[in-house]
């Protein structure tokens, strides 16, 4: 039987990635005149981090941007961005050991550029996968043959058994047969049984049957609280279209809520019913239409997560996995785990020969300090939760300057190297913008330099050095009176490639 994906992880639990053959997911501005941002410059590729690219892939790393000068054709005349940058004098590093045989070998670097100093956690090498998960198209048009005639087949054996039935047959809000939303529905129980027709027939049978008995629709409409928001929520979408959902299991190392949830059977079965209302209630905002977008990207955060020793959990991740995957099937375009313990590679690493290769395929594995980069080759940061390297604000938080719908410029600062962002204004206004550095541990500083010949500069931001844990993002504003330059400046005097990220709005005088 051809590969087939196992389900995700139930979200709110710490599982290791499942390991069954079909998939299942974790659920799922006024007018300005601001000019569009600059192309971002080709950004490095870091060695190895995802399981699923092809090593020619993963070891390919594009130049560093040289000065550059932003053009556009739509690109108002108001303002022009040039980034500019200049080298640094570059402390030499004190000689250090040769790390130990095998610790830092592809995949095999996985955790080796997230540690700094020497640690005495035991590397694991996770087996790289030779081709990266391409998802297959859910139009008729693009199918085989074979997978044609399958499909057909599946649906006259279906619409043979519904002619007994009185009520009409509805999945997932999509009531079958009444239009071409039935083929796509149809795809994903097919290739979660390798396009086997009467496997892929008892599959959606049983998979009616639960959703009656477990009382799907009922379900919907029934308050479960909101203790779990913070374990399990959607934010964005990535560069496809996806949503993307976020599993934070990190949060159940708060005993409170890890004994609300999972210290006896009651709790644990209000926990799956949770999960599987919120996943609901995540797939009905789905389009099923051909072409369409009908699957989710799954991002787990294995930040202080509490491991696989706990028994509650357990036997929760259990119970939610054998629901998932025998009544979710196809619904992940992609499984990345970020903030990924050694523990977690160890388990992987024993479970590996059991997965098959397109299961494989979706999985991306990032430890701490990899995990913003990784997250950003598939999610733009302006998409990107500010707990996780990005530059949008939680819902609930306000931001009256900036959406998720205000694209963000990255650029990477060389180690050793000063780069200036420098915003040529030429009418009068008010500027505002944002920036951060992943990782910080650089200075930042800003400026207004006049047109006018002998004009003084206004020090906006005195230059000063930022380290990770003062503050995620720098925001600021400027009124401009008369003509000149925005200078934002940043320093990277370590031996790291740093990656900054900005954006700014320009607005006229009389807002």
């Amino acid at each position: 039987m051809a590969d087939q994906s196992p389900p995700p992880p139930a979200p709110p639990v710490t599982p290791p990635p499942p390991v069954s053959e079909s998939d299942h997911p974790l659920p799922p501005s006024a007018e300005t005149h601001e000019p569009p941002p600059p192309p971002p410059p080709a950004a490095e590729e870091s060695p190895a981090t995802e399981v699923s690219e092809s090593p020619a892939e993963n070891q390919k790393e594009d130049p560093s941007p040289a000065p550059q000068k932003a053009e556009k054709e739509d690109q108002p005349p108001s303002v022009e961005v040039v980034v500019k940058e200049e080298p640094l004098p570059l402390p030499v590093p004190p000689p250090t050991s040769a790390p130990e045989s095998g610790t830092r070998e592809k995949l095999g670097e996985f955790l080796a550029d997230d540690s700094e100093k020497p640690s005495s956690e035991p590397r694991t090498k996770i087996p790289q996968s030779l081709i990266s998960f391409k998802e297959e198209s859910n139009k008729v048009a693009d199918l085989s043959e074979p997978e044609r005639k399958a499909l057909q087949e599946l649906k006259q054996l279906i619409e043979q058994e519904q002619k007994t039935e009185t009520e009409e047959v509805s999945i997932w809000g999509v009531p079958l047969f009444k239009d071409d939303r039935t083929d796509v529905i149809l795809l994903k129980f097919l290739r979660a049984r390798d396009f086997k027709v009467k496997d892929a027939l008892v599959m959606f049978k049983n998979t009616i049957r639960w959703r009656k008995e477990f009382g799907i629709e009922e379900l919907l409409d029934e308050d479960l609280g909101d203790d779990l928001e913070k374990v399990v929520f959607m934010h964005g979408t990535d560069k496809e279209g996806h949503p993307v959902c976020y599993n934070v299991f990190g949060e159940f190392q708060n005993k409170d809520l890890y004994q609300k949830t999972f210290s006896d059977q009651e709790k644990r079965t209000r926990f799956l019913r949770y999960r599987i209302q919120f996943l609901e209630r995540s797939i009905r905002k789905l389009d099923f239409s051909p072409g369409c977008v009908c699957t989710i990207f799954q991002v787990n955060d294995l930040k202080n997560s509490p491991g696989p020793a706990k028994k509650e959990l357990r036997i929760a991740t259990k119970q939610a996995l054998h629901l998932l995957q025998d009544n979710y099937p196809e619904f992940v375009a992609k499984q990345v785990f970020i903030n990924v313990p050694w523990w977690h590679l160890a388990f992987y690493t024993m479970i590996s020969p059991f997965l098959t290769q397109r299961t494989k395929s979706k999985f991306v594995f990032a430890g701490p300090v990899k995990s913003p980069e990784t997250l950003f080759k598939y999610i733009s940061p302006e998409q990107v939760p500010i707990q996780y390297g990005g530059l949008s604000v939680d819902f609930c938080d306000c931001n009256p300057e900036f959406s998720i719908s205000d694209p963000v410029t990255e650029v990477n600062v060389k180690p050793g190297t000063k780069q200036t962002v420098e915003i040529i204004i030429y009418e009068k206004c008010v500027i505002v913008w944002e920036l951060r550095v992943v990782g910080w541990e650089v200075s930042y500083g800003s400026e207004f330099v006049p047109n006018t010949e002998g004009g003084y500069t206004i020090i906006i931001h005195k230059s000063r050095k930022i380290a990770p844990s003062d503050e995620p993002v720098v925001q600021s504003s400027f009124k401009v009176d008369e003509l000149g330059r925005i200078l934002l400046t940043i320093d990277n005097p370590t031996s790291k490639k740093k990656r900054l990220l900005y954006r700014f709005k320009i607005k006229p005088l009389s807002d």
